[in-house]
C-alpha cells in the first residue's frame, strides 16, 4: 500500500518523506513546487536508497487527485501542502483561505471518492490565538487566530471534526506544530525558502552565510524575560517522526484526535540568535524592528498528551538544532539551488 504526502517536497514533507521511506513504506509525493524543490526528494532518495514517486500538481485539482487514487493504492494520506507564512497570511487572506481550506476540501472529497479513510493534518499551535496559559494543552480553547494562515488552520480542523463526527469510517489525526527548525543531521536536506525567509531560524542562518545583512527582531517589547517574543521550537526530524507515530495510530483507531508536536521549552527570539551564534561560530548581528500584525507575545507546548498516546517525545535540544540548521546552510548556501 502507498502513502500519499501532499507538500512532500516542501521543508517538513522532505523529512517526513525520507522518515517513512526509511521504514519500507511506498510514499507518493504531489507537491506544486511553489515553495519548495524537487532536489529535495533525489537527495532524500540517495539518503534511503529508495525513490518516492512523484506528481507536480495542486491539490486543489480534483481530476488530478482522482487519477493519483485510481493509479495508486493508496491507503493512507499526509497533508502538508498549504501556505505558512503569518505576515503574508495578513496581506493576501484569500490566497490563503483558498490554498489551506479550499485545498483541503476537495482533497478529501476525492479521499472518500476513493474509499480511503485515513488522515494526517498539519495543523498549527496558531489556532490558539492569543492564549491566556502556558503551557498550552489540546484542551485549551481554540480562540480566534490573530491571522489569517491561523484562521485557515482552524477551518480546516473545524471542517474535518465535523467530517469524522459525521463519518465513522474516518480517522483523521490533527497535529498542531509549534515553531519547526533544524535539519536533517546528513546536511543533505534542510530549510529552502524561496525569496526572503518569512521564518526566523532560515532568516538567522541566510544571516549567517552572507545572503542577507541582518535579522530583523520584531519587537523587543513584549512582556517576556528579555522583551523578544518567545515560541516552542521543535527539530524537524522530531517533528517528521511524530507523523509517523500519528498515522501508526490511526491504523488501530476511529475518529478525531488532536495533538500538540512541541518540546515544552519556549526561547526567545534573542534566545535563537545567541544559539545560532555559538553554533556557527561567529556573531549575528540584528537591529530592532517594529512588531508584526498577527505576531504574539509568547507560544510554548505541552506535548504531554503526544507522550501518553503516541509515545512519542521530541529528543533533539537547541544545541543540536542549531547545529544542524547551520551543517545545511553552510554546506548549502544557496539551497537547492546550489545543487
Amino acid at each position: 500500500m502507498t502513502l500519499l504526502i501532499t507538500g512532500g517536497a516542501g521543508y517538513i514533507g522532505s523529512h517526513t518523506v525520507l522518515e517513512f521511506l526509511s521504514t519500507g513504506q511506498d510514499v507518493l509525493v504531489l507537491d506544486n513546487l511553489s515553495n519548495s524543490s524537487q532536489e529535495s526528494l533525489a537527495r532524500v532518495a540517495a539518503l534511503t536508497g529508495r525513490t518516492p514517486a512523484f506528481v507536480q500538481g495542486d491539490v486543489r485539482d480534483r481530476a488530478l487527485l482522482d487519477q493519483l487514487f485510481s493509479r495508486h493504492a493508496i491507503s493512507s494520506v499526509v497533508h502538508f501542502a498549504g501556505l505558512k507564512a503569518v505576515g503574508e497570511s495578513v496581506r493576501k487572506p484569500l490566497q490563503y483561505y483558498d490554498n489551506n481550506v479550499t485545498g483541503t476540501l476537495v482533497l478529501c472529497q476525492a479521499m472518500a471518492a476513493a474509499g480511503v479513510y485515513h488522515l494526517v493534518f498539519s495543523s498549527s499551535a496558531t489556532v490558539y490565538g492569543d492564549p491566556a496559559d502556558m503551557p498550552i494543552t489540546e484542551s485549551c480553547p481554540t480562540g480566534r487566530p490573530t491571522n489569517p494562515y491561523g484562521q485557515s488552520k482552524l477551518m480546516v480542523e473545524q471542517v474535518l471534526q465535523d467530517l469524522a463526527a459525521a463519518d465513522p469510517r474516518w480517522s483523521i489525526a490533527l497535529l498542531r506544530y509549534f515553531n519547526p527548525v533544524g535539519a536533517h543531521a546528513s546536511g543533505r536536506i534542510g530549510e529552502d525558502p524561496h525569496g526572503i525567509p518569512n521564518n526566523l531560524l532560515p532568516y538567522i542562518s541566510q544571516v549567517a552565510v552572507g545572503r542577507l545583512p541582518q535579522v530583523s527582531v520584531f519587537g523587543n517589547d513584549y512582556p517576556t524575560p528579555d522583551g523578544t517574543g518567545v515560541r516552542d521550537y521543535i527539530h524537524v526530524v522530531d517533528l517528521a517522526l511524530g507523523h509517523l507515530a500519528a498515522l501508526n495510530y490511526l491504523q488501530q483507531h476511529t475518529g478525531l484526535q488532536t495533538w500538540n508536536l512541541g518540546t515544552g521549552t519556549g526561547y526567545s527570539v534573542l534566545d535563537m540568535i545567541h544559539a545560532f551564534e555559538a553554533a556557527c561560530g561567529h556573531p549575528i548581528p540584528y537591529a530592532v524592528a517594529p512588531r508584526r500584525p498577527g505576531d504574539i507575545a509568547a507560544c510554548w507546548a505541552d506535548p504531554g498528551k503526544a507522550a501518553r498516546d503516541l509515545g512519542w517525545r521530541a529528543q533533539r535540544n537547541l544545541a543540536q538544532m542549531m547545529a544542524d540548521a547551520w551543517r545545511w546552510q553552510s554546506g548549502n548556501p544557496d539551497g537547492y539551488a546550489g545543487g
